[in-house]
């Protein structure tokens, strides 16, 4: 056993020694690209399935609280009437104007799931038509949509010359082709519009207001605006469940693609989100939100256009981006 106390000394080969003038610099770590997380966890809250428990709690509490009010509202004006005739009945009367506005408004939204429903049908049936290529259920899709658009002045230029022209072709693609250029195109420039709009905002928000989830807010109500507006344009008038239902079937559709993500037709925006995140973290986020609020725009429009996209070209997230953002972070990116 050695017992000499002092320092150990261990010697290196020499091709092992390092020093710091020697040493290989330490890389620098890569800016993280910017993922839009706010867009996609908004899009995963809205997807999202309640389970049947949820549901059927949720459906018992709404039972018993309107139970609870109509019984509180029976005895009520039942005790008003006791201790007075004419307080008693204008009480009767108020709960009455109440029960109506709900009705009424209960009938609305039938109308909106209904108007929904022809959306949805009519577009069905201009798909098959493309596919079997069938004049014959081509011009029973365009009739339809004339009368869909019958009471649109904006379109009344458009439908005369679809009607002026619609006699001429004789297969099933130029026919549903023209009804989209004549009838369509206005309406395709006006949901583009609302798109940029939105992500305008959200991009806006994201990048210039630090508070906690502020990102998330604008993600959800700007594109839950978006989507009701692009069906409003389309025709697709919706009430408050009918709106809820199409962003259902819109996020649903895009996260079960995986479509709420860095996709081929986002390259360009995505780069310019990871040259800004250079400058700023924020900033970039924005960029890469606002894409994302692009993208479901268009799968909205693709949900709500009551014919596909035949002869059109389909809307490109890049190209809605860079319209939308235009001027809004170029001096950060210069």
């Amino acid at each position: 056993m050695n017992d000499r106390k002092g320092p150990v000394l261990i010697e290196l080969d020499d091709e092992a020694a390092q020093t710091p003038s020697t040493a290989p610099p330490v890389p620098e770590a890569a800016p993280d690209m910017p993922t839009g997380r706010a867009m996609q966890t908004m899009a995963v809250l809205a997807a999202r399935r309640p389970s049947r428990i949820g549901r059927f709690f949720w459906s018992a509490l709404v039972a018993l609280l309107g139970f609870i009010a109509s019984v509180a509202a029976w005895d009520f004006v039942t005790s008003l009437l006791t201790r007075n005739t004419v307080i008693g009945t204008v009480a009767l009367a108020l709960i009455g104007a109440v029960l109506v506005a709900f009705l009424l408004v209960a009938m609305r939204e039938l109308a909106a799931f209904a108007r929904l429903r022809r959306m949805d049908v009519l577009h069905k049936a201009a798909e098959a038509a493309v596919v079997s290529g069938d004049l014959g259920a081509a011009r029973g899709v365009t009739d339809k949509l004339e009368k869909l658009y019958a009471g649109r002045d904006d379109l009344a230029w458009g439908r005369e010359r679809f009607d002026e022209r619609k006699g001429d072709i004789f297969d099933a693609d130029g026919l549903l082709g023209l009804a989209e250029v004549e009838l369509l195109a206005p309406l395709d420039a006006a949901a583009m519009r609302e798109v940029e709009g939105a992500a305008r905002q959200v991009a806006t928000v994201t990048a210039l207001v630090p508070l906690a989830l502020a990102d998330l807010i604008a993600a959800l109500t700007s594109n839950l605006r978006m989507i009701r507006r692009i069906a409003e344009i389309y025709g697709g008038r919706s009430g408050t469940l009918g709106s809820w239902r199409i962003t259902r079937a819109v996020l649903t559709h895009l996260v079960a693609t995986g479509a709420v993500a860095v996709g081929d037709d986002m390259l360009g925006s995505v780069a310019g989100g990871g040259v800004l995140s250079k400058v700023s973290r924020r900033f970039g986020e924005g960029v890469v939100n606002g894409a994302l609020t692009a993208r479901v725009g268009v799968a909205a429009m693709e949900v709500c256009r009551p014919l596909p996209f035949v002869r059109a070209k389909r809307p490109s997230v890049t190209a809605l981006v860079r319209r939308a953002l235009t001027g809004l972070f170029a001096k950060d990116e210069a």
